[in-house]
């Protein structure tokens, strides 16, 4: 390994800094093949600390010079090792100036200052701006920054940082120079620079109180075009802060650049938000509906940062949930505002539910505030982000929308300018609403998704239902001991004829209601509803009302009843997906048997009835229409059987297709529109239902439908039809024409890098891929680049977590082959690297031959020697028995 013994960091162990830098000045003088960067730090003891040397962070740095209030500093006062800069013998304040030669030219780990293209950028959260120059980089040392690029004009005519711009000058040499000054208090994680040639498009945004902030998204020439939908997103993201939170922007400009090159989604940097291309750049004809929700969602995210982040940060990594997790649920609430709230709901259950779930229960599993950790990077995880939204929800649901937003202003009039905890986001609830939060609490603390089971008895005589919930956590990595979870379980009545009955429960919310919401507190509770006058079916966790997995023993009829009178979308939604699973795993269990397949008749009966009912809103017939994932069956399944779920998934969309394929192709022709596309939900829903049709038809196999297929392919006017049918003819039984269209389709968008990672993704996920050979022939692509991370993505991130089929193939070649393109990558980018570690992480949940199989990959990785800590972490945890 890079690091022979990597050391673990503990959460016990945080101590507050030695040293603060109140003032921090830089000099960027940027070159091609180097760059040299000027610090001044203005830097104060820590009174309430021991005496110690200052010790700041560096990595792959050339130290030029050092010097304390103006003297040079000789060798022998300070010392240098890979990581650190140490300092002994200093007074109470002073300015230290420092000097290195950096390469970001070199700096294929896309942390701190690199070269993307022709342009420069950073990324410093969260611990990139180490690789900047030495400095205190952590997120509790927060200071003023100002400043000074420096650069050739001609090459480098737009020199952006964060703030406020206060000067500019031409210099000799045809170079020039800019200043930048953020009167606001920050981390170095949030600093950020971009010198490139670049052209912008403009608009403005007047505040609530008056103010004309400048928007600019600055993208390279011939993207120009593509960033109008951004713009928008940001304004009504903006306006929707302002409505919601009372949070209001803080300075004249706000600045987004797009970039190639980069690790992440995006980075909030203050006032200079810095995006992955694919993120921000979209117009009808290069991108589809889901990129445009995207560019939406995540533009929100980054601005709603600059208060749940920027002005209140975190006090140390451990606290990373504090920023993410609030803004994740920020974002969420502002998607479901500008579309369906319970489509949203559905797509954030089904990805918490496939992905955060199953790192609850695998080797990596970390509570949201987690204990320790080897390297910071591997814990961006879903758990971080999505778990922590969930648990945000739950304090909100909790609360009701007034006490959490008072909460929310308490939380940010109180912590303003400040690092703070998690702990301190939950005491301003509990001081703003009254409500203890105590046992809550254990959300953050401990790791793993609980369990409840649920059994119910009908009093008759009494006119009583009484419901008994046991909940349970299993053992995670870091303990086994699990207290019990304060998990709210938000709960409905049905009668026999549909209707719901009126709630009566001493120990529930909303007395008389059909919705209410009941604390499970204990490892074990009773409830009992009183006036309940007849038998009744229960609708448990509407709306996914805590983050757990819930048993209860439905029957198919059950299901179905749900489906059809349970007044929560959610949970129609949500009885749908448990039928289908419950027929597929049945399947799954027949195939291993090698015993004849048939469709439980029922499942046919509820998608004609959807298809036939034109009345229904088309964005929930999308997700009615859609059959549980392989991923999210393999977590229902122990041991999984990949091949076996895959099998029988295919089946039951094979059948349903041949059976069904009249009302799919009279669905497909009701929602064909050739009006002017439009990004909005209606449009996008009505566009998704029509491809969704087109899959099915495709998958029965006649030729008729090939021919719509390619119909559509030919004269789609955007990239949502025209991918759509990419996507339905190359995982259709017509494979000449999927390589034909698949090549016309190469040459047609082979200059539009972003439509490209689309093609690299639609045949690494296609069902008829040949196996890791043809992955290999994608990587020797001309359109592919291993030190891009989209392109990465788009090949090796999509084949082994989505092409379950073959990334699964028996003999185990296909994890052999990501065990082999990590190592590679380890080389290059230690982050893309280890978040691709994901699937191998896997191999305790498998049948014992793959899983075995497996193991071998993550011991080979293992076996290279040279690993980052990244990488290391993962696989020394996944290899533990």
């Amino acid at each position: 390994m890079k690091d022979a013994s990597p050391q673990a960091i503990y959460l016990k162990d945080y101590q507050a800094p030695n040293y603060f830098i109140s003032h921090t000045k830089l000099t960027f003088e940027l070159f091609e093949d180097h760059t040299i960067v000027a610090s001044e730090l203005s830097v104060t003891r820590n009174t309430q600390q021991q005496v110690a040397p200052l010790v700041l962070n560096g990595h792959e740095l050339e130290l030029l010079s050092v010097a304390v209030d103006g003297k040079a500093l000789n060798a022998q006062q300070y010392t240098t090792n890979a990581e650190y800069l140490t300092i002994n013998e200093l007074p109470d304040s002073f300015i230290l100036s420092i000097k290195t030669r950096i390469y970001p030219q070199k700096n294929t780990a896309l942390e701190g200052l690199y070269k993307s293209s022709k342009m420069f950028c950073t990324q410093c959260e969260a611990e990139g701006f180490r690789r900047i120059t030495y400095y205190l980089d952590r997120p509790d040392v927060m200071s003023v920054f100002e400043v000074k690029i420096i650069a050739d004009k001609q090459k480098y005519p737009v020199l952006l940082s964060n703030g406020n711009m206060t000067a500019s000058e031409e210099l000799p040499g045809g170079r020039h120079m800019t200043i930048w000054q953020d009167p606001h208090k920050k981390p170095c994680y949030l600093f950020a620079l971009v010198a490139g040639d670049l052209q912008f498009i403009e608009d403005n945004f007047k505040t609530m109180s008056g103010t004309d902030v400048a928007l600019r998204i600055y993208v390279e020439s011939q993207n120009s075009d593509k960033c109008d939908y951004a713009m928008d997103s940001l304004k009504r993201a903006m306006k929707w802060d302002e409505e919601v939170y009372g949070r209001e922007y803080d300075l004249n400009i706000f600045n987004i650049v797009a970039v190639d090159d980069f690790n992440m989604g995006a980075m909030e940097n203050k006032s200079l938000n810095i995006f992955n291309s694919s993120c921000v750049l979209a117009n009808p004809k290069t991108a589809t509906d889901a990129a445009y929700q995207r560019i939406e969602a995540i533009v929100a995210h980054e601005y709603f940062h600059n208060w749940s982040g920027n002005r209140v940060t975190c006090r140390d990594w451990f606290q990373l949930s504090l920023k993410e997790g609030f803004t994740v649920f920020r974002d969420a609430c502002f998607s479901a505002d500008m579309g369906s709230s319970t489509v949203k709901r559905i797509e954030d259950a089904t990805m918490l539910r496939t992905v955060q779930f199953a790192e609850d229960a695998g080797p990596m599993a970390h509570a949201i505030l987690p204990a320790s950790f080897i390297e910071i990077s591997n814990f961006y995880t879903v758990t971080i982000y999505e778990k922590g939204a969930e648990v945000v929800r739950m304090i909100h649901n909790l609360l009701g929308a007034a006490l959490f937003r008072k909460g929310s202003d308490l939380y940010f009039s109180r912590h303003d300018g400040e690092a703070v905890t998690t702990n301190d986001f939950v005491v301003a609830m509990e001081d703003a609403s009254g409500i203890d939060l105590a046992q809550f609490r254990n959300w953050y603390h401990q790791a793993g998704t609980p369990k409840v089971v649920v059994t119910d008895r009908y009093d008759e005589a009494k006119q009583e239902y009484q419901i008994t919930f046991n909940q349970s956590c299993p053992n995670t990595p870091e303990s086994s001991d699990k207290a019990p979870f304060h998990i709210p379980v938000q709960i409905g009545l049905l009668c026999q004829d549909g209707s719901e009955v009126l709630l009566q429960c001493e120990n529930s919310t909303d007395f008389n209601a059909e919705t209410s919401v009941i604390s499970l507190k204990q490892a074990q509770q009773t409830f009992v509803f009183s006036g309940v006058s007849s038998p009744v079916v229960p609708s448990l966790l509407r709306g996914l009302s805590a983050p757990v997995k819930l048993q209860y023993s439905y029957s198919r009829e059950q299901l179905l009843f749900l489906m059809a009178f349970d007044s929560d979308g959610f949970n129609r939604w949500d009885a749908g997906q448990a039928l289908a699973t419950d027929i597929i795993l049945e399947l799954a269990d027949r195939v291993l048997a090698e015993e004849e397949l048939a469709l439980d008749e029922r499942l046919l009966t509820v998608f004609r009835e959807i298809l036939n009912q034109s009345d229904l809103d088309k964005a929930m017939v999308v997700k009615m229409l859609t059959l549980p994932s392989v991923a999210f069956l393999m977590e229902q399944q122990k041991p999984a059987h990949v091949h076996a779920l895959d099998a029988a998934k295919r089946f039951v969309k094979n059948t349903l297709a041949s059976e069904l394929h009249g009302q799919f192709r009279k669905v497909y022709h009701e929602n064909c529109n050739d009006g002017v596309y439009r990004p909005e939900s209606g449009a996008m829903a009505q566009r998704t239902l029509k491809n969704l049709c087109l899959q099915y038809l495709t998958e029965s196999g006649q030729e008729q439908y090939l021919t719509l297929a390619t119909t559509q392919f030919n004269a789609a006017d955007n990239m949502t039809d025209q991918s759509a049918a990419l996507v339905a003819i190359v995982n259709s039984p017509f494979q000449e024409a999927a390589e034909a269209v698949l090549n016309k389709f190469y040459q047609q968008w082979r200059h539009e890098p972003l439509v490209i990672n689309l093609w690299l993704s639609i045949q690494s996920s296609s069902d008829y891929l040949q196996g890791v050979e043809a992955c290999n022939q994608l990587l020797t692509h001309e359109a592919f680049d291993m030190k891009n991370p989209n392109k990465v993505r788009s090949v090796i991130g999509v084949f082994a977590g989505q092409n379950l089929k073959h990334f699964h193939a028996e003999g185990g070649q296909g994890y052999s082959w990501l065990a082999d393109r990590i190592i590679e990558l380890d080389a290059l980018n230690p982050q893309i690297a280890s978040r691709l570690l994901g699937p191998l992480t896997k191999w305790k949940r498998l049948n014992v031959e793959s899983g075995q199989k497996m193991k071998l990959a993550l011991e080979k990785i293992l076996g290279h020697g040279n690993l980052s800590k990244d990488v290391y972490e993962v696989v020394s945890k996944s290899l533990v028995v």
